[in-house]
């Protein structure tokens, strides 16, 4: 399917004629499962996962991406499912006009925010940066209960920095946990791995930013705000600015930053010593 698209098409064209049967024959797995459970659960949870991922494409014949054949034609097909579903859309969607169209379609749209690691006022969030190292404990026990966080690196300074680093974005975090582990022969992970694995993944992103854009990421830094416009929407897609929430009130009100493995990128540092000057 991946290697020859007119065979996905025709698989997709055979799929689609069966989806309200399958639907129907889901919908009768699920309850033969609701009515298994004993008391103290009060449903099922069903989360589609990694829908977010989906590459867009622009189908010239219909005018209509991939994204709006899924989550806005299907919308129907989707809610059919008799459990509570969530589904992960593409953040693409929710900063665009579409936005009204989904929440139409399924209700409030939820954005799950980086985890803080620092204040807007860029003093370090000690909540924010224990539950990540609550994360990698997790992780670190699926592998070995007998497995210490002091085991697998080198001291609190190794884990702290991986932790800063990651600007609380989960999977960055998981992903220089790796290349360090990549790195390392044996452990525990010391200053030196960790540090590789920050350098590695800053030429990443120092490759995906362009050169008009080192001045946006500036205001970004400077002001923690966006536009909603593509320029800034552009960053946030590729998480090169993260968007946290902080609790005024009872409100949520978001705030922006830069991925902080940007900061000592020396074309930011230009743009934001441009920025200050004015």
């Amino acid at each position: 399917m991946k290697s020859s698209p007119s065979t996905r098409q025709k698989i997709q064209q055979e799929v689609e004629k069966h989806t309200p049967s399958l639907i129907d024959e889901l919908n009768k797995f699920l309850a033969e499962a609701r009515r298994k459970l004993s008391d103290r659960y009060s449903g099922i949870v069903v989360i589609a996962d990694n829908l977010d991922r989906i590459g867009l494409v622009f189908d010239q014949a219909s005018q209509r991406s991939n994204h709006d054949q899924i989550f806005i034609d299907r919308s129907e097909q989707l809610k059919r499912l008799q459990c509570h579903m969530i589904y992960t859309v593409p953040i693409s969607m929710v900063y665009s006009e579409q936005a009204t169209i989904l929440e139409d379609r399924f209700g409030l749209i939820h954005s799950l925010p980086m985890i803080m690691t620092h204040t807007p006022d860029g003093k370090e969030y000690q909540f924010g940066i224990d539950k990540l190292k609550e994360l990698i404990e997790k992780r670190i026990h699926i592998v070995s209960k007998k497995l210490r966080l002091n085991q697998v690196f080198q001291d609190e300074k190794v884990v702290k920095d991986l932790c800063l680093m990651s600007g609380g974005h989960v999977r960055n975090l998981i992903f220089l946990i790796r290349i360090a582990l990549e790195r390392t022969k044996t452990l525990p992970v010391s200053h030196k791995e960790a540090q590789r694995a920050i350098t590695e993944m800053r030429k990443t992103y120092r490759n995906a930013i362009n050169e008009n854009e080192w001045q946006t990421l500036a205001k970004v830094y400077l002001f923690q705000q966006k536009s909603n416009s593509y320029d800034y929407n552009k960053l946030l897609f590729n998480r090169s600015i993260l968007e946290y929430h902080l609790v005024e009130n009872d409100n949520i009100k978001p705030w922006y930053n830069i991925h902080p493995l940007i900061f000592d990128i020396e074309e930011f540092q230009r743009a934001l010593e441009k920025e200050k000057n004015g």
